[in-house]
């Protein structure tokens, strides 16, 4: 008998690539990327770097490929890079801001992943033998781990007026950025504008199944390809995965309204929920995180229990869950993953087994 289908809510980076994209990969055009004779991952690279309103691009791994490769470009060892506390570069990149450029992060909090101006420019360090030098402000939009929000644009081009006039460059981490984009109805290339350099995934709500986009000048970004073959990112006939990205860049952003829709109603059905906790206005984009206040439940158990009944989520502390849709959940798998929640949570049936990870 097959197995029952599992709704998988647990992140967006889990779509599976489309007949479209399984074709282009098939029939990709490709050279060695090393020498820059791939010709689909240069016209990804032009096309992504135009979206962005920047002048060139870099095909990377990941998007922490591609952050810690801007961090590297903008820093030089002993040199400070400020973030928000809970910035994906920080939290969740293996150290890659020390281990790798030796650079030493300042993280500042922040109200919905955004930190007040007054902080930034507190934390922009003057002249003196005893500090490190301020090099660079990197900030995430939309933002993680505080639900998927959205930086507000205002507080973005004065944070970055206030870094530049300090000598320091400024990196976006924007995996997410045409959520935040098709959101607000802004271009992406207007969110981007403030910074010097850009990172977005081709591999999350796009759909693409491998693959980020560093952008930038081109000066940086030839300094970026450098550091991208030091670590080991030189991926020759890149074309076959370059190919997929291509057709998430054409067919996957207008579309990501949706995955904000069933989010949308997702966070309003599962604050119904007694025992469960959703700020509603923070589900901005796609993703809905929720505290857990019934006593009986924390967030590995309720995982176990969850899957059992044919839904994946992750937890993101001992009491707080998150839940994201994405291309490859339609709304009736939302709304039936929504009553399961609400049923596992009413019954209190634990079931043994591995929690979520944090």
């Amino acid at each position: 008998m097959e197995a029952p289908s599992l709704i998988d809510l647990r992140s967006d980076t889990v779509t599976k690539p489309t007949p479209e994209m399984r074709r282009a990969m098939s029939e990709a055009e490709v050279g060695d990327d090393v020498y820059g004779e791939d010709p689909s991952v240069n016209q990804l690279e032009a096309e992504a770097a135009a979206l962005v309103g920047k002048a060139a691009a870099l095909f990377c791994t990941s998007g922490t490929q591609g952050n810690q490769i801007a961090i590297m470009i903008h820093t030089h060892r002993g040199e400070e890079v400020i973030c928000e506390a809970s910035a994906h570069s920080y939290i969740y990149e293996v150290g890659g801001i020390a281990a790798i450029s030796q650079a030493q992060p300042r993280p500042l909090a922040g109200a919905g992943g955004m930190p007040s101006l007054e902080a930034i420019a507190g934390a922009l360090r003057g002249e003196n033998v005893h500090y490190p030098k301020t090099a660079l402000l990197t900030l995430e939009n939309t933002h993680n781990r505080a639900g998927g929000t959205i930086l507000p644009q205002e507080q973005v081009v004065a944070a970055c007026a206030v870094a530049h006039a300090h000598g320091a460059r400024c990196h976006l981490d924007g995996a997410r950025i045409f959520n935040a984009a098709v959101a607000t109805g802004r271009p992406a290339a207007e969110l981007c504008e403030p910074f010097d350099t850009v990172q977005f995934c081709l591999s999350k709500g796009l759909g693409a199944p491998v693959g980020s986009i560093l952008a930038g000048p081109k000066p940086l970004i030839s300094e970026a390809r450098r550091m991208r073959k030091m670590l080991g990112g030189g991926m020759r006939q890149a074309g076959v995965i370059a190919a997929a990205g291509l057709v998430a860049l054409r067919t996957g952003i207008d579309r990501l309204a949706e995955d904000h829709a069933n989010a949308r109603w997702l966070g309003a059905f599962i604050g119904q929920v007694p025992g469960l906790k959703v700020d509603l206005a923070s589900v901005q984009t796609n993703m809905v995180f929720f505290d857990i206040t019934d006593p009986e439940w924390d967030a590995d158990s309720l995982s176990v229990a969850l899957k059992a009944r044919g839904v994946l989520a992750n937890g993101t502390g001992p009491r707080r869950m998150r839940l994201v849709t994405h291309r490859d959940v339609t709304r009736q798998q939302v709304e039936a993953a929504a009553q399961v929640i609400a049923d596992v949570v009413a019954s209190h049936q634990k079931v043994a087994g591995a929690g979520s990870r944090y």
